[in-house]
């Protein structure tokens, strides 16, 4: 079982490092609203980056929105750095849990999970990049079993909805569900959508390296998973959605990869019928397609040089239309949006052979929830890290590099996510 107790030498049940960033901000004011959830109804945490004075900022910030001036005085702060390892290490000395929201992962994650590894501190975060998420596994998984630690990376967006989504969807299917498929759509108010440009330049190097995330899964050695009954067709790379009324394209980011390494771990641990996925997402018009095809042409050739991969980095607005910028979105652009997981499954009635014939059950259902990157991240983020606090008898049996479907399969994560806005449903 995992440690989760607090103590003398480690007093903080969580540490939210890279608390000044973008959407370190965010969390700390979803860890300030849900203190009451943390054990025995009282929450031990504080908040780490390499700037105390950015770090004041953030909990003054936070004291405003929330109307909590208590923030002020009674939140920690921790001096650390990820060039500094004696920094991360005194850091994961004190916590049970690290909340890393220092971005992009794919460029300074890697030391703050050696660190938590070597420190038995668990970790979460919210890296979507398949290259850094199954590296990570990789390397460290072993040795995160040996201590008895956690490490669960894509807690955010990436890919709580979607791994969750596919497990609720097998959960409530009266029989054996055998095939996925998730429809994303997006909704904002006047202003647009709109999202920092770390998500950007994590975009950018993992194009960059893609080369290396086949080389790493080649060392995996793994052999191909089952497919259980009809093989899922896969759709083409644009096609018009029946399900969501829009032109539709696959989901670029790393759902797909961390459904897979989910449905893998299922199978090998308690020997479950894996799902066949699909990951889809709506884009709109005919407008959007043809801003779609040029930032897609423009990205895909400059991204393979360093001097276009150094103006995609300086100017992310301009290549991406808006949608990605230096400096966020506003708050109203965050009040005003909202995101919406459809999932149409098949699978096989109850009595039925999944080894026989075409499948004859159908099943859909719905997430939705708030603002997709800096309002539902931070919820699902938090809300993992207090599943781990309370339910440790039901997380796996070792420690090692989890999915959040892996991680939190036999937990209540799905319910608490019902009772913060992000809602699951059957329709």
């Amino acid at each position: 079982m995992a440690r989760v107790e607090t103590s003398s030498s480690r007093p903080y049940h969580l540490v939210i490092f890279g608390a000044s960033g973008f959407t370190g901000q965010f969390v700390v004011e979803e860890v300030a609203r849900t203190v009451s959830e943390g054990p025995n109804g009282n929450l031990k945490w504080a908040i780490a980056g390499r700037s105390k004075q950015k770090l004041e900022r953030v909990l003054e910030q936070a004291a405003g929105v929330l109307g909590k001036p208590e923030l002020r005085t009674e939140v920690d702060i921790i001096v650390a750095d990820v060039e500094e390892p004696d920094s991360l290490a005194a850091m994961c000395k004190q916590t049970v849990i690290v909340l890393n929201c220092v971005g992009p992962h794919s460029f300074y994650g890697e030391p703050v999970i050696k660190a938590c590894v070597e420190n038995k501190t668990h970790q979460i975060d919210i890296s979507g990049d398949p290259l850094f998420l199954e590296g990570m596994q990789l390397n460290y998984s072993s040795q995160a079993a040996d201590k008895g630690v956690y490490i669960i990376g894509s807690c955010g967006f990436d890919s709580i909805p979607a791994d969750m989504g596919v497990l609720y969807t097998r959960d409530q299917f009266k029989g054996t569900l055998t095939a996925l498929e998730s429809f994303l759509t997006f909704s904002s108010g006047p202003d647009g959508l709109c999202y920092h440009d770390t998500t950007w330049l994590s975009g950018i190097k993992s194009f960059a390296d893609s080369q290396k995330l086949q080389s790493i899964r080649r060392k995996f050695n793994h052999k191909p998973l089952p497919a259980v009954g009809s093989k899922l067709k896969r759709r083409g790379t644009l096609f018009y959605s029946s399900e969501i009324q829009q032109y539709t394209i696959p989901v670029i980011g790393c759902d797909h990869s961390v459904v897979k390494r989910t449905q893998r771990f299922l199978v090998e641990e308690y020997e479950a019928t894996p799902v066949q996925y699909g990951a889809y997402a709506g884009i709109g018009g005919i407008g959007n397609i043809i801003k779609l095809l040029f930032t897609g042409m423009m990205f895909w050739f400059l991204v393979k040089f360093s001097f276009g991969r150094n103006l995609l980095i300086k100017h992310p607005a301009f290549f991406s239309f808006g949608l990605f910028s230096k400096d966020g979105p506003t708050r109203k652009q965050m009040d005003t949006s909202s995101f919406q997981f459809a999932f149409y499954g098949e699978g096989y009635t109850e009595g039925e052979d999944p080894s026989q014939g075409k499948r004859n059950g159908k099943i859909r259902t719905l997430i939705q929830g708030p603002e997709c990157a800096y309002v539902a991240t931070p919820i699902a983020m938090v809300q993992a890290a207090l599943t781990v606090l309370n339910e440790a008898a039901a997380l796996p049996k070792k420690g090692g590099v989890y999915t959040p479907g892996g991680a939190f399969a036999k937990t209540t994560l799905v319910d608490r996510l019902n009772k913060h806005g992000i809602q699951f449903s059957v329709i």
